[in-house]
């Protein structure tokens, strides 16, 4: 099964102060015939009001702006624009940072030191259900969830007190994935499209899109970057290589 065609074209609107940085970003998306540069800003507010008023298929924003964050941005993005996928490009990869704009929607972070940016791959990559990030980012927030799993255990009576309090009810109020869900969470963890998805599952990528819509509404998210983020923080994921299309017939 092929990936499915990107729409043409894909809007993008980009966030970036630094005038040489923003118009090599703008010129390599413009050069694309996939893609059409929606708007382009320097700063927090007048991004704000061109969502206000404006869409676009995928926001990329810088980290730093001179009057506040892109986080400012991405969560003005997701409220006002649920199915617009998320970027940054930015130098910072301080893991608060990272952590923050994944959880507050983006599904790619990527740094502008390192190496040549192939910004067009990324945003394409993106549009078709990946979620890029730069390879150090990656190795980070994996470092993150493999600390979390190996957490030293609390003292016993510590630990009744917070299941009684807290843990049970979390399990109780959040519905179970299924096998098939369980693991499409896992392959769009490690970066898969939704058309690799499907072809790993061999089902079509709007049975995919089916499965991504249950999971979201069951964690309560709103986009991938999000569900990965709280998948890692519930245990949820397993990391693992998943099981064959053959292998969980049945399951969906």
């Amino acid at each position: 099964m092929s990936p499915q065609p990107l729409p043409v074209p894909v809007t993008v609107l980009l966030v970036e102060d630094d005038a040489l940085t923003r118009r090599a970003l703008s010129l390599a998306i413009e050069s694309d015939p996939y893609f059409k540069l929606a708007a382009c800003f320097d700063s927090v507010a007048p991004a704000l009001e061109w969502l206000a008023e404006y869409s676009a298929d995928i926001l990329l924003t810088d980290l730093g702006l001179p009057d506040g964050t892109g986080i400012d941005i991405i969560h003005a993005c997701v409220r006002a624009h649920p199915r617009c996928d998320i970027m940054v490009v930015t130098m910072s990869s301080d893991e608060a940072n990272v952590l923050a704009c994944i959880e507050a929607g983006a599904s790619g972070y990527v740094l502008k030191d390192a190496g040549r940016l192939d910004v067009v791959r990324a945003l394409k990559d993106l549009r078709a259900g990946g979620a890029p990030m730069s390879p150090a980012i990656a190795r980070m927030v994996l470092a993150r969830v493999r600390g979390k799993k190996r957490a030293v255990p609390q003292p016993e009576a510590e630990a009744e007190a917070e299941t009684e309090a807290g843990v049970e009810a979390e399990v109780i109020d959040t519905p179970a994935l299924t096998k098939r869900e369980a693991t499409i969470l896992d392959l769009i963890a490690r970066g898969d499209t939704y058309g690799e998805v499907a072809k790993l599952l061999e089902v079509s990528v709007g049975t995919v899109q089916t499965h991504i819509k249950n999971i979201y509404s069951k964690l309560s998210v709103h986009s991938r970057g999000e569900a990965v983020f709280e998948a890692h923080r519930r245990g949820l994921l397993q990391m693992k290589k998943p099981l064959s299309a053959a292998g969980e017939a049945g399951s969906e």
